[in-house]
């Protein structure tokens, strides 16, 4: 099983890019479902989810044509099999979200409930619900989901108790198919829901007040081709931010949407970092002084991201002081905290806040990563630890880092991958 060796001390210097943003590609392949004609998405990360999904949309009927240049073409010109089984997407999150385009456009779909990080629950009865809504029955048998509509979808109204990221996008992809109007309330408002919608107009459909909390969609008789762009990371451009404000050094990170990074340069700020705009894709992140510690609350956007808490914990280990890291969104996402205390980290867990005094002399030590986040917090400690860190199961971290170690080797961290 591959391995992370890194050796910590180096501050990173120089320019690091942002790819594109793997929680917005993985609605846009599923959305290629929507039509028979061939759509071309670009900056496509080369990231394990992506290989995953994209063995599925093969699995279900399409055709896929993946370039060395991040360019990926699928054509879904027939649906022989619209079933996502066990096997594919046991280790993926995301094959959930295959289940409104399946429906919408074939009337029927075969979905396993979905695997990924054991970080906590995230209920796909959201999205079951707001399906129902839309007129299609729907069953659980065997650890599948079954939904029906021979008649086709027609629009409703669809409200969510809870905002959901996924429930919102493949409600969205559902409803743009639907005869009549849909309205989705409480609708999630993340970049990665407007870029969907972004490429979903492109196809042909009628979609308003994506990037708000209610969206309204005219349902058209069907979706033709398109070429769309995948939005930078912005998980991968705050995790890079991260890693040059804890080593200290100048880094720039380049390809990103400042924009959609708000609530993390807000903190990294208050921490005492200074940050620039050079131009308008890229920030410039020094830390001139010490850290202070911060307290962080995880928010839905435009609030601070769950997906950046535990590298924001790690930060804090090297933050003057005591600071409050309080997560809202999942319910058991500090399994970090246990392995940086390893490394000599000064934490405590109360329920769903973690407790930080700093700043610790982290050592180098054998860690364990559990999720793909958990995984990245590890990695910034490691470039700070005194002596070697050896962090394994790193393929969580390919799950959503394309090319991690490499780049970061490029600005100037000991890191390299090692069976």
């Amino acid at each position: 099983m591959e391995k992370f060796l890194i050796k910590g001390g180096a501050p990173l210097e120089g320019e690091i890019p942002v790819s594109g943003a793997k929680n917005s590609a993985l609605p846009a392949l599923a959305a290629c479902l929507l039509t028979d004609e061939a759509v071309t998405l670009r900056r496509v990360p080369r990231v394990r989810d992506i290989r995953t999904m994209e063995r599925l949309l093969e699995h279900i009927g399409a055709a896929v044509e993946r370039s060395d240049n991040g360019r990926v073409t699928v054509q879904a010109a027939a649906l022989a099999n619209p079933e996502a089984p066990y096997d594919l997407v046991k280790t993926m999150r995301a094959s959930s979200l295959v289940l409104g385009p399946l429906v919408a456009r074939t009337g029927r779909a075969r979905v396993s409930l979905p695997g990924g990080c054991a970080i906590g629950a995230r209920p796909i009865n959201l999205h079951v619900a707001g399906l129902e809504q839309l007129g299609a029955v729907i069953s659980q048998t065997h650890g599948y989901i079954e939904a029906r509509a021979p008649q086709g979808l027609r629009g409703a109204r669809v409200h969510f108790d809870r905002i959901t990221v996924t429930g919102t996008e493949d409600i969205l992809m559902a409803a743009v198919l639907a005869s009549g109007e849909t309205l989705i309330e409480n609708a999630a408002r993340e970049p990665e829901v407007v870029d969907l919608a972004d490429l979903l107009t492109r196809m042909g459909a009628r979609i308003e007040g994506a990037g708000s909390s209610l969206i309204r969609v005219q349902g058209v008789e069907r979706l033709h081709g398109a070429d769309h762009t995948i939005i930078p990371d912005r998980i991968e451009a705050g995790t890079f931010l991260i890693a040059g404000a804890i080593t200290g050094g100048d880094l720039l990170v380049t390809g990103c949407r400042p924009d959609h990074l708000g609530a993390l340069i807000q903190k990294l700020r208050q921490a005492g970092c200074e940050l620039a705009e050079p131009d308008a894709s890229t920030l410039r992140v020094r830390r001139p002084g010490h850290l202070k510690a911060t307290d962080v609350t995880t928010e839905e956007y435009p609030g601070f991201a769950t997906d950046l808490q535990a590298q924001y914990l790690a930060l804090m280990t090297q933050g003057e002081g005591i600071s409050f890291i309080t997560e809202t969104i999942f319910e058991n996402r500090f399994m970090h905290a246990s392995e940086l205390l390893r490394m000599g980290a000064n934490i405590r867990v109360e329920g769903r806040q973690a407790i930080v005094a700093g700043p610790s002399r982290l050592s180098g030590a054998g860690v364990i990563a559990s999720d793909l986040r958990a995984s990245a917090s590890l990695v910034l400690a490691g470039l700070v630890a005194r002596g070697e860190t050896l962090v394994d199961r790193v393929y969580h971290i390919d799950r959503g880092y394309e090319r991690i170690e490499e780049k970061l080797a490029r600005v100037g961290a000991d890191i390299r991958r090692v069976d």
